[in-house]
């Protein structure tokens, strides 16, 4: 097992990667694009490409070659959740709520490229899985209650998955409804899984914002599965929820 920590995005990466062998080349390349994801996306580094396209400093077209496509997949992202995403929250452009899990998506990739079939790319909780935390034995993920985030309100297990949970825990109010502008206060938390963490994070956020709604919306969407906690400590869960009695069942 192979274990690596950084600080990036605000936040705290850990890259564990259970395939034998070295890997101290394969994690220099993953960390090395999430730093440069986060220079070129931050919304809080002056200096970013996004900060100077917000300024009007920067046209997209002459800004780094990843920042089109990562716009292109908002507004992708915005048509599939009927605006309940979308990377001008608050009126101004800001795609964070889909970046990270993009630059995750991206870093799992980057092991796989080195010959990593079994690892884990956590970004805050945000968690790209590839194949097993052992031989014959899937990955486990807790999630915290967001009322008490000293104790697991359920866990999800599975092979080659995503998981990502917004929710009032970490940051408080801190998701708004793009439709009224207000602080979205009707979840505690949203969790939800499926296989690309690109679409997972950003459905994740849509959940939320939608509220009680977000259940029958995540049923409907293939491949993907949610567990809502309520502001009063209730839970529920769609169908293709991972449990951890069962098999994945993603399809």
């Amino acid at each position: 097992m192979t274990l690596h920590v950084e600080e990036c995005m605000g936040t705290v990466f850990t890259i564990d990667i259970r395939d034998a062998g070295a890997w101290a080349e394969a994690i220099g390349e993953a960390v090395a694009w999430l730093h440069h994801v986060d220079a070129v996306f931050s919304t809080w580094k002056d200096g970013s490409d996004i900060s100077r396209i917000r300024r009007d400093e920067l046209a997209v077209e002459d800004a780094d070659p990843d920042v089109a496509p990562v716009l292109a997949l908002c507004a992708a992202v915005e048509l599939e959740t009927a605006g309940w995403f979308t990377a001008f929250a608050g009126g101004e452009l800001d795609p964070t709520g889909l970046v990270k899990g993009w630059a995750i998506e991206r870093a799992s990739r980057l092991l796989r490229a080195h010959g990593s079939g079994n690892h884990t790319v956590n970004g805050g909780g945000d968690i790209q899985l590839a194949g097993e935390a052992a031989a014959g034995r899937p990955w486990t993920v807790g999630i915290s209650d967001p009322l008490d985030p000293s104790r697991l309100v359920t866990t999800v297990t599975g092979r080659d998955f995503a998981v990502a949970t917004s929710g009032v825990a970490e940051r408080g109010a801190h998701i708004v409804n793009p439709h009224t502008g207000a602080p979205a206060e009707d979840l505690a938390a949203v969790t939800v899984v499926g296989r690309s963490l690109t679409r997972v994070d950003a459905y994740a956020t849509a959940a939320f914002a939608m509220g009680p709604d977000a259940l029958r919306w995540i049923e409907a969407v293939p491949g993907h599965g949610a567990f809502v906690v309520f502001p009063d400590g209730t839970a529920a869960c769609t169908s293709r929820f991972l449990r951890p009695a069962g098999p994945p069942r993603l399809v």
